[in-house]
């Protein structure tokens, strides 16, 4: 999930990536959404910072986060969590 605040907007460059290795894996078994965190309550902590933040879901459960667009180490994190 790319989580970001609207006057800076999701991190669009992060989307080619993600699609390249969604191409890679299979798209059953990775899935990119957005969450705006100026609307949602739960992701409040988010809320205040310019830099991007990825959280990585397994079974409902959080099991990452990735501040920055790194794109290593999204990469390795979306690898390592398949």
């Amino acid at each position: 999930v790319d989580v970001f605040q609207a006057w800076c907007g999701p991190c669009k460059p992060v989307v080619n990536l993600f699609q390249k290795i969604r191409n890679e894996v299979g798209s059953n078994l990775l899935h990119f959404a957005v969450a705006e965190v100026d609307s949602i309550d739960a992701l409040e902590k988010y809320r205040g910072r310019c830099e991007p933040v990825f959280l990585f879901y397994t079974g409902g459960e959080l099991v990452a986060v990735v501040r920055g667009a790194d794109a290593p180490l999204l990469q390795k994190t979306i690898l390592e969590h398949l």
